[in-house]
């Protein structure tokens, strides 16, 4: 894309002026209604070092109110907290909330092309981080998120110029670093690397807008213009429902719900052998998977009623408790619901090393947020697909992903429902909503099975937990997360 850029002709300086004037007034106009309509932007600058990003991005903003936008500077390399998350973990923690601005000061770009550039990555590392960047930008934009992509640019001599310009008055000789210069001198390996990265992620839902960074009113111009553009795009095409992606995972087979005998027993002393000695392998386990920096993944679904407070509380008991962090999800808050319905998800992954456990999960989307009608039926046929992506991000990443759906009857929960309306001490526990759910059952139950034939893929597979008899489902779920750990282990070794 660089190499075949051809630059457009810069008006004259009172056309310029003109111009900019009408943008600015364009941009400004555009905040009230993209408020009204909900739509997030994120805008993302990239480009040479040298090359007037922030200049152009101080310029931008003061178009905009400043309670309808927020400015991310993702320079500086992951922190060592960061690097024990997943690559976008940083980066999508960053996302707009709906209706307003969120402007990065270089995104997930910088961090690929450097260690391309510096031989840091591998190709396998290349063209994953591209696989998982394209997926993010796709999600986003098929969530109603505009995104906008500028790479500011300015040829080898035209960098070198600024830089000696920097250098020579001692007022910003700081703002030139070593990279810079690293970068300035090895200018055509960097731009065949942003020529390669930008030619692999210029997508028609979120195209590059190759900005002529030489001058900088014009790069303003050109930046107002585009952006323009797009919000008043975004704003006309809004309501439109966004194509079914296939979902091209390789599915393991799974049983209907109905299929599954739900007679399993444990007697209580085999129970009480059981659960002290996989208790005692798991804290083994836990300690050997936060040496071996192995981040794990523990997801709950399942009935109401069906048990999944105790199995977890038996698997809390064995680890240590400054390595671990349970989850409970619940509805999510006004300032979750401004996000993309992963983003809650994002911020609550475990650093390597440490265990995070899911009481509820991402799967809401297909289930209550289906049948209760929060969400639109394009929005959870799509989430299938991009739970999917979300979970392979986690393995791939090096994640142990474990799924466990809590599987009782109706006659069992309406007894245990019962139990609780009628014990003092477990009436929180059951809720007007519980009730009005129970009345949804075979509803809930066809919505459950499509759910684990469409997400019981060989990364993240569903395991099925039967807890009409409590103890049987506690001993199963341990003994699932004890052979999981310790595969993991095995091949970490």
């Amino acid at each position: 894309m660089l190499k075949d850029y051809v630059k457009s002709v810069q008006p004259d300086d009172e056309a310029l002026k003109s111009a900019l004037k009408d943008e600015r007034a364009k941009l400004f106009g555009y905040q009230m209604r993209l408020k009204e309509a909900r739509l997030p932007v994120m805008v993302i600058f990239e480009g040479w070092d040298a090359a007037g990003k922030g200049s152009v991005l101080g310029k931008v903003i003061k178009n905009i109110d400043p309670r309808f936008f927020q400015v991310a500077t993702m320079d500086a390399p992951p922190t060592p907290d960061e690097k024990r998350r997943p690559f976008l973990y940083r980066y999508f923690v960053e996302i707009p909330e709906a209706g307003k601005f969120k402007f990065f000061d270089t995104c997930w770009m910088k961090e690929v092309t450097e260690g391309m550039c510096r031989k840091d990555f591998s190709e396998e590392d290349y063209l994953k981080h591209i696989d998982s960047i394209n997926m993010t930008e796709r999600q986003l934009t098929d969530n109603g998120y505009l995104v906008m992509k500028f790479f500011f640019h300015i040829s080898k001599k035209e960098q070198q110029k600024r830089l000696d310009a920097l250098r020579e008055n001692k007022n910003t000789s700081w703002r030139v670093s070593e990279e810079d210069l690293w970068q300035n001198k090895h200018y055509n390996i960097f731009l065949d690397v942003f020529d390669r990265y930008l030619t692999d992620t210029n997508r028609s839902n979120a195209p590059w807008y190759i900005i002529d960074a030489k001058d900088h009113k014009w790069a303003e111009l050109q930046v107002m213009q585009f952006l323009n553009q797009g919000i008043e795009t975004a704003l006309k095409n809004s309501a439109y429902a966004v194509p079914i992606l296939q979902n091209t995972f390789r599915m393991k087979k799974m049983p209907l719900l109905a299929d599954i005998p739900l007679d399993k027993e444990i007697s209580e002393d085999e129970y009480r052998s059981e659960l002290k000695k996989l208790q005692k392998e798991l804290s083994d386990l836990h300690n050997e998977i936060y040496r071996k920096k192995i981040p794990v993944v523990i997801a709950y679904e399942g009935w109401d009623a069906a048990g999944k407070g105790g199995n977890i509380k038996r698997i809390t008991e064995a680890l240590d408790p400054r390595g671990y962090i349970v989850h409970p999800i619940a509805s999510p808050e006004p300032h979750e619901k401004a996000r993309h319905y992963l983003w809650r998800f994002w911020n609550r992954l475990p650093k390597t090393g440490h265990i995070a456990i899911f009481d509820r999960t991402w799967y809401g989307r297909v289930m209550v947020e289906r049948l209760e009608g929060f969400c639109s039926e394009n929005d959870w046929q799509r989430a299938y697909n991009e739970m999917n992506e979300f979970e392979k991000e986690l393995a791939e990443w090096g994640a142990v992903v474990i799924k466990f759906w809590v599987q009782i009857d109706s006659d069992t929960q309406l007894a245990r429902f019962t139990d609780r309306q009628n014990t003092p001490e477990k009436q929180w526990k059951i809720t007007d909503e519980d009730w009005r759910n129970r009345e949804k059952w075979d509803l809930y139950e066809a919505a459950i099975n499509e759910m684990l034939q469409k997400t019981n893929t060989a990364f993240a597979p569903w395991y099925v937990l039967e807890s009409v008899d409590k103890k049987y489902a506690r001993i199963k779920a341990l003994k699932i997360v004890v052979e999981r750990l310790r595969k993991a282990c095995k091949a970490k070794s």
